[in-house]
């Protein structure tokens, strides 16, 4: 269907393609991997023809209709949540606002002149959105709002006064509302939260059409890419599977490689040295010219490229009590929302609770509650003796002083450690090279909680609160992340969408059960589950709130 064919593409002297090649079939699920920098966005702008290769060509069949969910999102105001997501959806959605638009035109006075010319166009525009199935568009895309965590509410909201999340949401709404033949999707579990990534599983899983997309959810990619491309060294390298069959089959074709690249190694010095050897014996003359004639023959196996992941080793946190928070009868609501009534729960220490519930639970209220940064209406919040708290929260990310590089945030806060010490705490949070000079200003949502993450760590406190702290890392640092926090010696509270997260970390469940007000539903008291989130989801069958698999 669309074809990369010996494509090659730079930016300055960074060289992301090189005469490489790759194919996207009908239908197909692909995963598009490879490190930060490595051209993964590029390949979406090739393929939408946002951008050119600087040698090969990108092949897009006539008729192909594409579908493109990126990062950046349009500015939105004046128009429902339902009318965004529909607007750009694609000729059905234009069909539809041109339909509002027409009717409208039949009920101004001043357009009586125009009004054979309007009922002609709008007998047209009926005609044409009645054909492609458009009086269940609406229908349509509240389902996929839904599926996308807007509540009823919201539905009919002005989408401009929605955080860039809530937007980022609509955005990924009008894609998949158009049914694009091929479906790009860059990070899109970025903004989601689990109930919604789930449901995006199953919708991707059922679509008919290709998918080529980015994500940092390796639970999200195992379920639904049947291949994975990686980009390795300028070249796009293909892998039959899911992500974990990929990752075995590149480390069985890693191992070939330096086993490859050791047993030539050894022949040419084994044969470097007798040439050296024998180079001023008259009677070796004849089989030195031939083993040098053979040397220059040869084809040089290339030395193994190894993606260099630094592993990050923390001290051990100051010994807490044993009795590490404890919640008794906390009430609290927002205007007439209710929260929490009459709530209690008690940590321990090296207890790791992590919460679950949908949106409006209450999951960043509890935290926040924990943390001090919010007061109950009623109620108490009692923290024990000797705890050191590290609260990690988006809110986070705006303390970091924007004119300070990245190396300086880290030596502000720690003065006496060497030079050398704070870059292998950068480098094992993916910061190498020239970026540890960046601009804080400058840096990316994913790199800045990197950076405050690396901050908290470095000294780390005995109860870790984190509230979502795996937003925008991707993979190699999520899974560097779990390893360190694996033998962490204090206590945690937390709040992700990440699976792998949830599954390497918790050893206690805290499902929040709120009620839904619009459908009438009475909430329903906690659920606490004393074992891992895998245990729990053994035992009630289900991922996230309310969301069974």
């Amino acid at each position: 269907m669309i074809n990369l064919t010996n494509i090659s593409k730079r930016y300055g002297r960074q060289i992301l393609f090189v005469e490489t090649s790759f194919q996207l079939n009908p239908g197909e699920k692909v995963g598009l991997v490879g490190p930060n920098g490595s051209g993964k966005t590029t390949v979406f702008r090739l393929i939408v023809a946002e951008e050119g290769p600087d040698d090969g060509s990108v092949s897009v069949p006539k008729r192909t209709t594409i579908g493109y969910f990126r990062q950046d999102i349009s500015e939105m105001s004046g128009r429902s949540v339902l009318d965004e997501a529909i607007a750009g959806s694609g000729n059905l959605g234009e069909l539809h606002h041109e339909l509002q638009d027409l009717e409208l035109a039949m009920g101004d006075p001043d357009r009586a002149d125009d009004m054979d010319k309007i009922l002609e166009r709008f007998g047209e525009v009926l005609d044409a959105y009645q054909s492609q199935g458009g009086y269940d568009l609406e229908a349509k895309a509240r389902m996929v709002l839904e599926g996308l965590g807007f509540t009823a509410d919201q539905v009919a909201a002005d989408a401009g006064e929605l955080s860039g999340g809530w937007k980022m949401r609509i955005g990924m709404a009008r894609v998949l509302l158009a049914r694009p033949d091929v479906l790009l999707m860059d990070e899109p579990t970025n903004h989601l939260d689990i109930e919604s990534i789930l449901w995006l599983e199953k919708f991707i899983k059922d679509y008919q059409g290709a998918v080529l997309l980015t994500c940092h959810d390796k639970d999200f990619m195992n379920r639904v890419v049947s291949r994975i491309v990686d980009i390795d060294g300028g070249d796009f390298i293909s892998y039959t599977g899911d992500y974990d069959h990929y990752l075995r089959q590149r480390a069985v074709a890693e191992a070939n490689r330096e086993a490859s690249y050791a047993r030539q190694q050894a022949m040419l010095a084994k044969e470097r040295r007798f040439v050296e050897r024998f180079a001023s014996h008259v009677a070796k003359a004849a089989q030195v010219q031939s083993r040098v004639k053979k040397l220059e023959k040869i084809e040089l196996v290339e030395p193994p490229r190894r993606r260099k992941i630094v592993e990050f080793q923390y001290a051990a946190p100051p010994r807490s009590g044993d009795d590490v928070v404890e919640l008794q009868g906390i009430s609290k609501a927002y205007g007439s929302h209710v929260v929490y009534d009459d709530f209690n729960l008690k940590i321990r220490r090296l207890e790791r609770w992590c919460v679950l519930g949908r949106n409006g639970a209450g999951k960043t209220t509890l935290l926040k509650l924990v943390a001090e940064k919010l007061v109950p209406d009623a109620g108490t919040v009692k923290l024990g003796a000797n705890l050191k708290i590290g609260y990690f929260a988006q809110q986070s990310l705006e303390q970091l002083d924007p004119d300070l590089t990245v190396f300086d945030q880290l030596q502000m806060a720690y003065p006496t450690e060497g030079r050398g010490v704070l870059c292998n705490l950068l480098g094992a949070f993916q910061f190498c090279g020239d970026d540890i000079d960046k601009r804080t200003r400058s840096l990316s949502g994913g790199e800045k909680s990197r950076l405050v993450l690396a901050r908290m760590l470095f000294d780390p406190p005995n109860f870790l609160i984190l509230d979502e702290p795996t937003n925008h890392l991707d993979l190699e640092t999520k899974e560097m992340l779990v390893t360190a926090l694996k033998d962490f010696e204090g206590t945690m509270l937390f709040v992700s969408h990440d699976r792998t997260f949830l599954r390497g970390l918790s050893n206690r469940v805290l499902e929040l059960r709120p009620g839904d007000e619009a459908m009438g539903l009475a909430p329903e008291s906690p659920l606490v589950y004393e074992g891992t989130y895998s245990e729990f989801v053994r035992r009630t069958g289900g991922e996230a709130a309310g969301v069974h698999r």
